[in-house]
């Protein structure tokens, strides 16, 4: 799912080191990056939660805790894994709401693997573990409420949505299913079963909404960025570039077995750092 933060927890960048997001972020002054390096940090340690091979009411129990932290720590008493919040929670405003609709987010495939959601339950995921990142994340930048409030909307849905047209296979192996059932009747496979769907050579009419979803919000977000400065949507810009890319890579190989993996080489990302993060 979401640094190198400082000093004060070098723990961040070993985290993030590496990924799209690291890069992205780096570019960063000191005080944003940071805290993006937070928000990375809490993001992955309730997607380890989520991930993990644990009991569920093990898992469960973890991540409300993380609830009563976060609770604790807009109350005033930051427990010692979120001291490091504090400040960057006060001078950029981050919004107690936020983190918790990302425990939601993650607690959704703890009960049960999700398989085949209702396209509005898709979405309502969509939003928990990728927009709410983003409303986090445009305070962060800068960004004027609305039109930050529009671009988590749409840019945390656009590289949601690309993440699971990438990982269809990587997620079928772990019993898990985001292809929304819609889209799976539409083109005539009855079944929930991940890895039967994803062996199914319908599997690119399932995915062809999803792709059109993707770039809608792609062209959203893209028309949001261009109204802002540049300062205050270098990282979300970066991050778009380096998905939509990945999204053009997904469309050029196709949906059909068999499917050979997608990577934005390292080229590719520097040469999307280069030309939207200095020039």
């Amino acid at each position: 799912m979401t640094g190198e933060a400082a000093a004060a927890n070098p723990n961040y960048g070993t985290t993030a080191s590496g990924s799209s997001f690291y890069a992205a972020m780096r570019i960063l002054p000191q005080e944003q990056r940071e805290a993006m390096f937070q928000i990375y940090s809490f993001c992955r340690q309730v997607d380890d939660i989520a991930d993990s091979d644990g009991p569920r009411d093990e898992r469960l129990a973890a991540l409300q805790q993380w609830r009563e932290d976060i609770d604790a720590l807009y109350q005033g008493r930051p427990p010692a894994r979120l001291r490091d919040y504090v400040a960057s929670v006060r001078q950029f405003s981050l919004e107690r709401e936020d983190f918790l609709a990302i425990v939601d987010g993650m607690e959704m495939d703890v009960p049960q693997d999700i398989r085949a959601p209702d396209l509005a339950t898709l979405d309502l995921y969509c939003d928990h573990v990728a927009s709410a990142v983003g409303r986090l994340s445009v305070r962060v930048f800068g960004m004027p409420r609305e039109d930050g409030i529009q671009l988590a909307h749409h840019l945390g849905r656009a590289l949601q949505l690309t993440n699971i047209l990438r990982d269809i296979d990587e997620d079928a192996a772990i019993g898990r299913l985001y292809l929304p059932k819609e889209a799976l009747a539409q083109a005539g496979i009855t079944s929930t079963d991940p890895l039967v769907v994803a062996a199914d050579p319908a599997l690119p009419k399932v995915c062809a909404p999803l792709v059109a979803r993707a770039r809608d919000h792609f062209a959203q977000s893209d028309a949001i960025m261009a109204r802002n400065s540049r300062g205050a949507v270098r990282a979300p810009r970066i991050m778009s570039k380096y998905y939509g890319a990945i999204l053009q890579l997904l469309v050029a190989r196709g949906f059909a077995n068999p499917r050979t993996p997608v990577r934005l080489n390292k080229m590719a990302k520097f040469s999307i750092l280069l030309r939207y993060g200095f020039f």
